[in-house]
C-alpha cells in the first residue's frame, strides 16, 4: 500500500539516523510521498533543498506564527523555487504566543494572500485560536486546497473546516488515549477530505510516543484511523494518499509491487 506523509520536517537533523536514514525507513514502510514543511526562511530553504534531491519529497514555504515577527517578506522570494507545492505552515498560535497576536494575524493574512496570488494550497497551523483563525480565513477567502495541519479540534471544529471547503490532516496525536474528541473528529471527516501526517520529528504516535518521530511512523496513524473507522488500513492509506496528491497537485503514486 502507498502512504503519504503530508507534513513533516524530514530535513531536521534530529531524525533518527539523520534525514537520509529517515527517508530510507519511510520508503521501507510504504511511504511513497512526503511534504517537507517550512516554518521560516532557513527551514523553507531546507525543505526546498531536500525536495530537490528526492523525487518523492516536495516542499512548502511558510512563516510559522511563532516566527511572525520575522516578517513575511523574508520568505516571498522562495515561493517560485522548484518543488514548492504550498504556502505554510501559517496560522495562529495563542498557546505559546511567541509572537504578538496582531503580528500573527497580519502574517497569516499575508500568507493567505500569497496562496491566492500564486495559486498554491495553504497549510494552516492553529492552536487555541479557532475563532480568530476562522475570522481571518473568512475575511481573506479560503485558498483552493487549504489544509488544517495537525488537527487538534473535535467534531464541531472539523465540521467548521469541512463547511469552508478545507481538508483536515491527522497526526499521531489521534492515537493518544486522551484524544477522545479528536478521535470523534477522525470518525467524522470523510476520507476524501482527510490527510495523515507525522509532523516529524514531533508528536510520535503510539506505540512510539515520547520518542523522536519520523515519516515511517505515519503507518501507525493510518492503522489507528482504520481501526477507529472499522475499515482496512489499505483503504485509509489509499484514500489519504490520493487526497494528499490531489490537494498538492502531485502525480499519482507508483503502483505497489
Amino acid at each position: 500500500m502507498n502512504l503519504f506523509d503530508s507534513h513533516c520536517h524530514v530535513y531536521d537533523e534530529r531524525m533518527p539516523g539523520g534525514p537520509a536514514a529517515a527517508l530510507d525507513a519511510a520508503r521501507a514502510a510504504g511511504v511513497t510521498g512526503m511534504v517537507a514543511v517550512g516554518c521560516d526562511r532557513p527551514t523553507s530553504e531546507a525543505s526546498i533543498a531536500v525536495a530537490a534531491e528526492h523525487e518523492d519529497v516536495w516542499a512548502t514555504v511558510g512563516l510559522h506564527p511563532h516566527d511572525a515577527d520575522q516578517g513575511v517578506d523574508t520568505i516571498v522570494d522562495l515561493i517560485g523555487s522548484p518543488r514548492v507545492v504550498a504556502i505554510g505552515e501559517a496560522g495562529l498560535d495563542y498557546f505559546y504566543d511567541n509572537s504578538p497576536r496582531g503580528l500573527q494575524r497580519a502574517a497569516f493574512a499575508a500568507q493567505i494572500q500569497l496562496a491566492h496570488d500564486h495559486g498554491l494550497p495553504l497549510v494552516i497551523h492553529t492552536r487555541d485560536a479557532w475563532d480568530d483563525t476562522f475570522d481571518v480565513l473568512d475575511a481573506e477567502g479560503l485558498p483552493d486546497g487549504t489544509i488544517f495541519h495537525c488537527f487538534t479540534g473535535g467534531p464541531d471544529e472539523a465540521r467548521a473546516c469541512l463547511d469552508r471547503g478545507a481538508h483536515v490532516s491527522f497526526s499521531g496525536i489521534v492515537t493518544f488515549r486522551s484524544a477522545t474528541d479528536l478521535q470523534a473528529a477522525a470518525r467524522l471527516v470523510p476520507l476524501d477530505r482527510m490527510l495523515i501526517e507525522t509532523d516529524a520529528p514531533y508528536l510520535a504516535p503510539m506505540p512510539h510516543r515520547g520518542k523522536t518521530n519520523q515519516p515511517a511512523y505515519v503507518a501507525h496513524t493510518a492503522q489507528f484511523i482504520a481501526d477507529l473507522r472499522d475499515v482496512r488500513v489499505a483503504e485509509v492509506a489509499q484514500a489519504t494518499d490520493r487526497t494528499a496528491r490531489a490537494v498538492f497537485r502531485l502525480p499519482s503514486a507508483p503502483i505497489p509491487r
